[in-house]
């Protein structure tokens, strides 16, 4: 009895792995994927090839040109002239500046001493200022000092120097000049307008001449007068704070300065912008000149009236 079960396991066995193995391979992928062993544990799947196309074939896709990226304009570089003098203010001015000046993109300043000599206030304040910036200085001579007399027109000059110096022997890159002087107070919107500025742009100045505001008076798009509180016969009248220049004007003029001899108190920028455009090229910003974004603030003067004469603190501390 046992021998005939036997027997007939053996006969069946062979049909049965036949059977088997039919069916593992129906159920198994065509192209079984190599197994590769990750290097984070446990296998996974090695990817299939993507298939190649037959030799001299090509892929009408591959064929089509792709758009190429568009290089994207250079920004214009603003120069910004900045005289200045030693005074108990001087650092909180030149901080107030120098925080605006760090939130607009490709700005240059240019900030002359008038002095002999660089002082280290200025030199320490301007390493840990994080701009890029010129120290420059140049004395005004003591016959310039004089009460109604115009103020910082050797630190503009040199100023103008340094830019034409350095553009001398290249190619002048976009750029645009103007006269920031450390006791206004700048509209970032302003930064904006004057980089466009083709020749020289024109705009108001609040609290300048004795009234809220001056400005030029703009019909049709162009400058067509003046709204002063001071001498409106003036060619230019405009406050230092109210233009700027491109750069491609100021080399092309590299005699147009800033004048002592026969300047008269309060004309600098008309005798300045005299020797560069008319009136009728400039070009009016801020919506036509409606709109109010520099300020001529003054800092109120300091009370030191009970600073000692001589230092008593332990320590030196720099104001």
């Amino acid at each position: 009895m046992k021998s005939a079960l036997f027997t007939r396991f053996f006969i069946l066995l062979p049909w049965i792995l036949i059977v088997i193995i039919m069916l593992d391979v129906d159920t198994a992928p065509a192209h079984p994927a190599p197994l590769l062993l990750s290097l984070r544990g446990g296998p996974r799947a090695c990817p299939t090839p993507a298939p190649q196309g037959r030799p001299g074939s090509r892929d009408p896709k591959r064929n089509q040109s792709r758009p190429q990226p568009q290089p994207e304009p250079q920004l214009p570089t603003i120069y910004a002239i900045t005289p200045t003098y030693s005074r108990p203010v001087q650092k909180a001015e030149l901080t107030r500046l120098a925080n605006t000046f760090r939130q607009v993109a490709q700005l240059h300043w240019i900030l002359v001493e008038d002095a002999a000599a660089r002082s280290e206030l200025v030199s320490r304040f301007l390493a840990r200022a994080g701009l890029p910036s010129t120290h420059l200085h140049v004395p005004t001579p003591r016959r310039y000092k004089r009460p109604g007399l115009p103020r910082a027109t050797e630190q503009r000059n040199a100023g103008l120097a340094w830019l034409r110096q350095r553009h001398q022997h290249q190619r002048a890159q976009p750029g645009v000049l103007f006269f920031a002087d450390d006791d206004n107070t700048y509209s970032l919107e302003l930064f904006q307008e004057m980089r466009t500025t083709r020749k020289v742009s024109v705009w108001p100045v609040g609290l300048v001449g004795g009234r809220r505001y001056e400005r030029p008076l703009v019909e049709n798009g162009k400058v067509v007068g003046w709204y002063t509180g001071w001498r409106a016969d003036r060619p230019f009248a405009i406050d230092m704070a109210g233009f700027a220049v491109s750069l491609q004007v100021i080399l092309s003029n590299p005699k147009a300065v800033f004048k002592r001899r026969g300047s008269q108190p309060g004309m600098q920028e008309s005798d300045f912008l005299k020797q560069i455009t008319t009136v009728e090229e400039l070009e009016p910003k801020a919506n036509n000149c409606t709109k109010v974004l520099v300020w001529h603030t003054r800092t109120e003067k300091v009370n030191l009236a009970n600073e000692p004469k001589y230092h008593l603190d332990t320590v030196k501390i720099e104001v």
